[in-house]
């Protein structure tokens, strides 16, 4: 349980502090002795990523001040860890295509310099805001600190950012869908299973045929708990999945994408067959 008062919630508008961070002059940018440690983003899972909705990834890390700052005081100090592509300064300058911050976060007391911060990343496939705005964004972005004190009369006294040495990785969100045919049948004739995988377009902003991939047909007998591994079927070049399988018992039939560095698993809803 944590103990002491909570400071203010940061970084409500994403980019807006990145901006005025860099953009600042550059005899500001000199070491504030603020130190960022434990940072751990989306519980350290890949982040997926789709056309248009917004996904806020959990975003936690430790804060240590220098002397003659205090925690009960957070309007004197700024410290945030965020996500980027490229250089640090050129991403943090940008407008957004290189550069994902904090949507917000609150830091909790754990002494006079100390404090331990949770909040979430803010990321938005809207063309308009530049997040994921090209197919080449699923990759691996490095991971940033932003850094700066401020003077008691509220002027800038100095800022830096550092990199770390881990990563995060975004991917493109897939889709899988199901259809098993004819329902009901007679036990011992063919089912046909067929379905369609998509992933997440970022250049389009719309879902595509993901042709090509290897994806799972799975089952599970009524009244048990579990799906089992039935076949593995390779999508056309439509992302099309199609193929045949014996009626044995009533169940329900389901695709499984795996996944892949680039793009995310995915599992369709189940269709359930009674077999007479």
């Amino acid at each position: 349980m944590r103990s002491g008062r909570r400071t203010a919630a940061a970084a409500t508008l994403v980019g807006a502090l990145a901006l005025s961070l860099f953009n600042a002059p550059a005899a500001q940018a000199r070491d504030t002795g603020i130190t960022v440690s434990d940072i751990v983003i989306n519980k350290g899972k890949p982040i997926v990523v789709g056309t248009t909705k917004v996904v806020e990834p959990s975003l936690t890390f430790k804060i240590a001040l220098p002397a003659g700052y205090s925690t009960s005081d957070p309007f004197r100090y700024d410290a945030y860890p965020f996500i980027y592509r490229g250089d640090i300064k050129q991403a943090a300058a940008a407008t957004g295509g290189s550069y994902i911050g904090p949507g917000g976060y609150t830091c909790y007391e754990e002494g006079s310099k100390k404090a331990s911060c949770e909040g979430s990343l803010y990321i938005d496939p809207h063309p308009s805001r530049e997040h994921v705005d090209s197919n080449s964004d699923a990759t691996a972005w490095k991971v940033g600190v932003a850094l700066r004190l401020f003077k008691a009369s509220g002027s800038l006294l100095a800022e830096e950012y550092e990199t770390r040495s881990a990563t995060v990785r975004l991917k493109r969100a897939a889709k899988v869908t199901v259809n098993a045919a004819p329902e009901p049948v007679k036990k011992g004739q063919k089912i046909t299973v067929t379905g369609k995988l998509t992933r997440a377009n970022w250049d389009t902003k719309k879902y595509g045929p993901y042709g090509g991939r290897t994806v799972e047909l799975q089952f599970r007998q009524t009244g048990t708990s579990s799906f089992k591994a039935v076949k593995k079927v390779t999508t056309s070049s439509s992302g099309a999945l199609k193929t045949t399988v014996t009626a044995a018992t009533d169940g329900t039939w389901r695709w499984v994408y795996r996944g892949n560095d680039t793009t995310g698993a995915a599992t369709s809803g189940g269709d359930h067959i009674d077999v007479r």
